[in-house]
């Protein structure tokens, strides 16, 4: 990413809250055959990832295990957050140059693969943490002999960061009074309204706002 002193984003906890907020991951790999990449959720080990560790756990689908060649180089995680265009009208007259806002992590660490007992163990903890949040969740326990089944197609990974890149691209070069009308124009209700990059703007200006 572009190197702007202003925009970097340094902290553990506020990458490790980036993480947890944002699950959804893109993993990159440089592998013998060139450039590859997938999808897939991964969740931040809380309990490894203490003082300035960062600890990822995750899964992906054979045979996506074979095309990243996991676990025999390092492998780049993309963690994107909020973001959303930022229009100039936004700003004080005569600004007609728009941008993009947004808060992202790019971490790096060469994957461990998990046996199959700690796979299904993390599937059990990724089910289990999305569904808490609806009526009448669903889980690995009501069918074990099904989701071993499917376990095995698939490859858990751990992942912990030996570095990362992170920005909070945020308009941290506008006056006050922009930012205000910033925060207000994705809290709306027009074209790029954007409420949770609204709160990632919030969070950064005003330390204490959640």
């Amino acid at each position: 990413m572009r190197h702007t002193p202003h925009y970097l984003l340094t902290d553990p906890d506020e990458v490790r809250r980036l993480i947890r907020e944002n699950p959804w991951t893109t993993i990159v790999s440089h592998t013998a055959t060139g450039l590859v990449a997938s999808h897939y959720a991964f969740l931040l080990d809380e309990e490894a990832s203490t003082g300035d560790e960062i600890v990822l756990v995750g899964h992906v689908g054979r045979p996506d295990e074979v095309a990243h060649e996991l676990g025999q180089h390092e492998v780049l995680l993309i963690v994107q957050g909020p973001h959303g265009y930022i229009s100039p009208s936004w700003y004080a007259p005569g600004d007609i140059i728009p941008t993009w806002n947004h808060v992202t992590a790019h971490l790096w660490g060469t994957p461990e693969i998990l046996s199959d007992e700690d796979n299904l163990a993390a599937l059990d903890h990724l089910t289990n943490h999305f569904e808490q949040h609806v009526a009448e969740p669903r889980g690995l326990h009501l069918d074990p002999e099904y989701s071993r089944r499917v376990a095995r197609g698939t490859v858990g990974v751990r992942v912990r960061v030996s570095r990362f890149d992170a920005r909070a691209k945020l308009s941290q070069n506008k006056p006050p009074e922009v930012v205000d009308r910033i925060v207000a124009a994705l809290e709306g209700d027009g074209p790029y309204a954007h409420p949770g990059l609204a709160g990632e703007m919030r969070r950064l200006h005003d330390p204490r706002n959640p």
